[in-house]
């Protein structure tokens, strides 16, 4: 007994007409004649009653009805479950590179992803509690219990506006940015990651004047460092876009680095798939166009994707 044939015989049952079932079933009204007669031998009952008005279900074939409908709607079951994707719940910083996150699809593979934009001591809270499978959080971190890897790094440069009194350097030094407000964000967006660069920028004795904390949105991000006054922020070079008003300059002398990681539970069971897709990001290329450049700048080696993601961590 096939799978096929308790499809045909449930299509004449229900059909009670043989060539009424046969056009539902897609085959000739013979074919479909010859599956019901070689179920009736395997079986050695007859199946059904054959009139001239057509074909009634014996009481045989009203008992196998009930086990074909079963076997036919689980065998349905088991063909929808296979096609479904499972979902992923990713997270991913305000500020990452811009072309992690069609990267991000890609690598997903089989995955329906569920994307949050959330900080990364939330998303490090929520891979903790299992609301959260993986995500893109900056680094350093404490990671207790937690997998990651790299999946992009870049150094740190000033951005300034345009009109700056730093944006027609080639580059800067730190003792350079004395005098100038930093645009920084809120320590416990990611704690860990603006320790480290406030150790830089006093390890390299530049003192900003006030540290601005800015919510981490690029209109508030762009506005913030262009309404005049004396403004800087410390950002990777992806993040100054042509056309902003914006300028990035390289900092002189071991300048900060931005390090993200995709981050997961160490006991997830699908931990070898994310470490899979964390390769698939670190090798994604990002796209080759150029930010805005200071006067004189040549144009960089590396670019941008135009992106309405936020600048914050």
């Amino acid at each position: 007994m096939e799978l096929r044939q308790l499809r045909y015989f449930l299509a004449v049952a229900e059909e009670r007409n043989l060539t009424r079932a046969a056009d539902v079933v897609g085959i000739r009204p013979t074919s479909l004649s010859e599956q019901i007669i070689a179920l009736e031998r395997e079986f050695g009952v007859a199946l059904f009653v054959r009139t001239s008005s057509g074909m009634t279900p014996t009481r045989a074939g009203a008992r196998l009805m009930v086990h074909a409908r079963a076997v036919v709607e689980s065998a349905r079951r088991a063909r929808e479950s296979m096609r479904e994707r499972e979902a992923l719940r990713v997270a991913v910083t305000p500020g990452a590179p811009p072309w992690l996150a069609a990267a991000l699809w890609r690598a997903a593979g089989e995955f329906v992803l569920d994307v949050a934009d959330l900080q990364t001591s939330e998303q490090l809270t929520r891979l903790r509690e299992g609301t959260l499978d993986t995500g893109v959080v900056l680094l350093p971190a404490e990671m207790p219990g937690l997998h990651h890897a790299v999946v992009a790094d870049a150094e740190l440069g000033v951005v300034v506006a345009a009109d700056h009194r730093l944006a027609g350097r080639e580059a800067v030094r730190p003792v350079d940015l004395d005098g100038s407000a930093l645009l920084w964000f809120a320590r416990s967006s990611a704690p860990g990651y603006y320790d480290a660069v406030r150790e830089w920028w006093t390890r390299s004795g530049w003192h900003p004047a006030v540290v601005h904390e800015s919510a981490p949105r690029r209109t508030l991000f762009t506005a913030a460092l262009t309404h005049g006054e004396d403004v800087v922020a410390l950002r990777p070079r992806w993040d100054v876009r042509p056309g902003d008003g914006l300028a990035w300059l390289p900092l002189i002398a071991d300048p900060p680095r931005i390090r993200y990681a995709l981050t997961w539970n160490a006991t997830d069971s699908a931990a070898p798939r994310y470490r899979e897709i964390a390769d698939d990001l670190a090798r994604s290329e990002p796209p080759h166009t150029h930010p805005a450049l200071p006067r004189g700048r040549h144009a960089p080696r590396s670019g941008l994707l135009e992106s309405d993601q936020a600048t914050a961590p």
